[in-house]
């Protein structure tokens, strides 16, 4: 196994993202490793295709802000320092590799639901952060 230096945990924060905190800090302890943290928000307009002729704006900087107030609790509790913590807006597998790239992050660990099917043909993150990343990906089951 391969000694990571950098690690990106990406989260949902939803109540599965301890599970996947818990693994991500885990490997990052053995490997000394810095760890850092994203949540993705997807704008308003991709949930809607721009086909509703509404200013989300408002809107969306409320769930920045509430998000940011989410990951900054996530965080506290588990020890990630301010400066390794992102909110970023945008599609997650586009955004999570963007930063892993970035930040020259060894392993990204992302949290999977283990969906089959038409589910899975639809699409998860898990799935998009594994086709397309340039690092190591360990997809936690959850759920």
């Amino acid at each position: 196994m391969s000694n990571y230096s950098k690690i990106l945990m990406a989260v949902d924060l939803s109540e599965d993202s301890d599970t996947v905190a818990e693994r991500a800090l885990a490997i990052a302890r053995n490997n000394d490793a810095e760890l850092h943290i994203i949540h993705v928000i997807e704008p308003l307009s991709f949930a809607y295709g721009g086909d509703i002729p509404m200013d989300f704006s408002g809107i969306q900087d409320e769930i920045y802000q509430q998000a940011e107030q989410q990951l900054e609790k996530f965080a506290t509790k588990h020890g990630v320092a301010k400066e390794r913590r992102h909110v970023v807006l945008g599609r997650p597998e586009v955004e999570i590799h963007t930063l892993a790239e970035e930040m020259d992050a060894g392993l990204i660990v992302v949290g999977s639901h283990g969906r089959y099917g038409l589910a899975l043909l639809m699409g998860s993150t898990a799935n998009g952060v594994l086709h397309g990343a340039t690092c190591d990906v360990l997809a936690v089951r959850v759920g």
